[in-house]
């Protein structure tokens, strides 16, 4: 019986050794957010920015295809590219990745996934290839909410000389 618990033990710090830690990355186009997570616990997160109208960035199953510290785009800027997408996390080989870049708080790329300094860096070291990547959400939802929370009616209490905003 004691054997049989030892090689159970060593069968699961083999499992542990090889396979390591279970990571993924969801990328919510709705919150404009992105999310670490490990062995299914929040381990960190941060703003992004996604594709604007007309080149969003298409929802989905993706994998880390490959890391690039210091990377240039061969798409943009048009025609000959050059731009720079440090720490870049590519998703698919017909130009989407997740990257260092703007975020201005809303969706600002060509579809790509800019990421903020320092959320970029935390990103890059701690994917790894092959990481899953899920893109889900819409972009225009959080439009919507941005636009709602811009435009809220003014109410003012004449009596008391108040403005109070509502929804």
């Amino acid at each position: 019986m004691r054997s049989i618990v030892s090689a159970c033990f060593m069968i699961f710090i083999f499992t542990i050794v090889v396979f390591g830690v279970e990571k993924e990355i969801v990328v919510d186009l709705s919150e404009q957010r992105a999310y670490a997570y490990e062995d299914g616990s929040l381990l960190f997160s941060g703003r992004i920015s996604s594709g604007i109208l007309g080149r969003e960035t298409p929802t989905g199953e993706y994998r880390v295809l490959e890391k690039k510290r210091y990377h240039r785009s061969n798409l943009w800027p048009r025609p000959n590219g050059g731009a720079k997408m440090h720490y870049m996390l590519r998703l698919s080989y017909d130009g989407i990745a997740m990257h260092l870049g703007y975020v201005p708080n809303r969706p600002a790329s060509h579809g790509c996934i800019r990421m903020k300094n320092g959320f970029a860096q935390r990103m890059f070291k701690w994917a790894k290839v092959g990481t899953p990547v899920h893109v889900e959400g819409d972009a225009s939802e959080y439009l919507f909410r941005q636009r709602m929370k811009r435009n809220k009616r003014r109410v003012v209490d004449e009596e008391y000389g108040i403005i109070d905003f509502h929804d």
